[in-house]
């Protein structure tokens, strides 16, 4: 078993990739996207582990938040030094005296950020992560061996073919799509999808609580919220709209509807055991929803359109 040792002088930054394996010149012709699951045993491999690297190679098909709050009882600690340069997890962690919560909400954060993470003194890759490499190298490269299968004719896109009736003579029907939302209320977070296509609105909602399921809203207690934080037990509604630009009357009636809104999402979060937190992009929209609900929890992203 072969053992790496990253030769960074006294720490090791976030960045460093010491743990990718020397590609073969096979791999170098390799024009696939990596997969998550690579890209997250690489990224683990920069840390010390306690378990060897166990719980890391049995999560690492998740997302990277979500196999950071799982492992992240096994992450040696005592070698890992945390900096909130964004001044995100500060901000958004409810309970902002409890260190743990803090770290775990660097640590998971979906994007790397440089110097977020410090690791002091040089580390060897877990050999548990340094196999799981290894293997999903040997497989990829089997994959790449085998013959390409022939090229089936160009068919329709299924969204454009029209669903015929039981009993039609091709004898084919499209299933239903599937449902958008849970069927009945449940305080069991259910993830789905980000509604709509704001872009920056849902970027803005993955990455500042940071989102323990990126690219998906959850449902909760029959209210669908904009995140659930790594680590916590807190929900989120993001609001990105350009709020101090409208003119009065049309700010009066937005934020009429967005106090009924967030007055069912709060008691929602409430009757299911969670914290609610509401993340807007300026002072004056958090001023305006403190004067409304004095006892709303609203933080300022800085998140912007």
């Amino acid at each position: 078993m072969r053992a790496r040792t990253c030769s960074a002088p006294l720490i090791l930054i976030l960045l460093s990739a010491c743990a990718t394996m020397d590609p073969s010149p096979g791999e170098l012709e390799d024009p696939r996207p990596p997969s998550p699951r690579l890209a997250n045993l690489q990224r683990a491999a920069q840390y010390p582990w306690t378990d060897d690297g166990k719980c890391v190679v049995r999560e690492a098909s998740n997302e990277w938040p979500i196999l950071a709050e799982r492992c992240f009882h096994a992450l040696d600690r005592d070698r890992v030094r945390f900096r909130d340069v964004t001044k995100r997890c500060a901000v958004a962690s409810v309970d902002a005296a409890a260190p743990a919560v803090v770290a775990l909400c660097i640590f998971a954060a979906p994007e790397i950020v440089v110097g977020a993470v410090i690791v002091i003194s040089a580390v060897v890759v877990a050999a548990a992560i340094q196999e799981g490499i290894e293997a999903y190298q040997r497989n990829a490269s089997r994959e790449r061996a085998k013959p390409k299968a022939q090229t089936q004719p160009a068919q329709e896109p299924l969204a454009k073919r029209t669903p015929k009736p039981k009993g039609s003579p091709s004898g084919d029907i499209f299933p239903p799509p599937p449902e958008t939302t849970p069927r009945r209320p449940s305080c069991e977070p259910i993830p789905v999808r980000h509604a709509g296509g704001d872009v920056p609105h849902n970027e803005c909602a993955d990455k500042f609580p940071p989102n323990l399921y990126p690219g998906m809203d959850v449902f909760v207690g029959g209210e669908r919220f904009d995140a659930l934080q790594v680590g916590v037990r807190v929900l989120w509604e993001i609001k990105t709209n350009r709020f101090d630009t409208y003119p009065d009357f049309i700010r009066r009636r937005e934020l009429e509807k967005e106090v009924e809104q967030l007055t069912k999402e709060l008691a929602a979060a409430r009757a299911c055991g969670y914290d609610f937190v509401v993340g807007v992009s300026t002072q004056a929209h958090k001023d305006a929803l403190i004067a409304r609900i004095p006892t709303l929890h609203v933080v300022v992203t800085g998140c912007t359109r």
